[in-house]
């Protein structure tokens, strides 16, 4: 096991392994900074990793592209310029891309938020009141779709209070709502969320109550660090896992193969 690895190295190891072969996964534009390394930048490593090894026919769609060329990089995610010319198996409009969500091919959506509750529920939308809101966001893009329409959603969030609490302030992408069967009764017939992963840990839900419950504690991290961090109770079983750290020949991969100029990982732009 390699001990020299970083927390973005480390989570985009983890979401790798839960991507399976044949499935396609899509993955939004993204913004810059800390928020793009979540939204973008962790899942395509780990759709790259994934790729070289256990799911070589996974199939990514970034916005309208889809397979792109992992090995071949633009210079930036997020220049529209760039980002048309990137060599990919195919280029659809962007309305078609949600189609595939609509017609219920798409396995994992992977989404983002400023705001999560013990559901699952997600926002980007507004914190405080909608009408006179504290901060207006960035407005819920394709998120809607994602949560509503994927098989499985997987969500990368930074893990603090701010971020995790009781009742989001503008439900931007459904997760279980209020609880077991809502989604149902709203016409969700499928999906929900899967995982979510953050700097801390490794969570999922918990199948009689649609709560959120810890899965894996990264290696180091206390429970009550976790528990400190966040604005709401989790459900805490006996079986808790320590997150796998990732291995030298997976490292070697993302260094020197998949992200060697940090433009995924680091948000570097050339």
């Amino acid at each position: 096991m390699s001990t020299d690895y970083r927390i973005q190295e480390l989570l985009a190891v983890e979401v790798s392994r839960h991507l399976i072969d044949e499935e396609v996964v899509f993955i939004g534009i993204g913004t810059g900074g800390p928020a793009f390394i979540r939204a973008v930048g962790i899942p395509l490593t780990a759709c790259r990793l994934a790729q070289l090894s256990h799911a070589p026919n996974l199939v990514p769609m970034l916005g309208p592209l889809i397979d792109p060329d992992l090995d071949t990089l633009p210079s930036s995610l997020r220049d529209d310029y760039e980002l048309v010319h990137w060599h990919s198996k195919a280029q659809i409009p962007e309305q078609e891309a949600l189609d595939v969500f609509k017609r219920g091919k798409m396995g994992v959506g992977f989404v983002s938020g400023a705001q999560i509750d013990p559901y699952g529920n997600l926002n980007i939308v507004a914190i405080g009141d909608y009408d006179k809101p504290k901060v207006r966001l960035v407005g819920p893009l394709a998120q809607t779709d994602h949560c509503a329409f994927a098989k499985r959603t997987f969500i990368t969030m930074e893990h603090t209070k701010r971020q995790f609490v009781e009742k989001v302030d503008f439900i931007s992408g459904a997760g279980y709502l209020g609880g077991p069967g809502e989604r149902d009764r709203v016409g969700l017939r499928q999906g929900g969320p899967g995982l979510v992963f953050t700097d801390y840990c490794v969570l999922d839900f918990d199948e009689k109550t649609a709560r959120m419950k810890i899965k894996s504690l990264h290696p180091g991290v206390a429970l009550e660090t976790v528990v400190e961090n966040t604005g709401f109770e989790l459900i805490i079983s006996d079986d808790i896992e320590v997150t796998p750290e990732p291995t030298s020949t997976q490292i070697e991969l993302i260094r020197q193969r998949i992200d060697p100029e940090g433009l995924l990982l680091e948000a570097r732009v050339q």
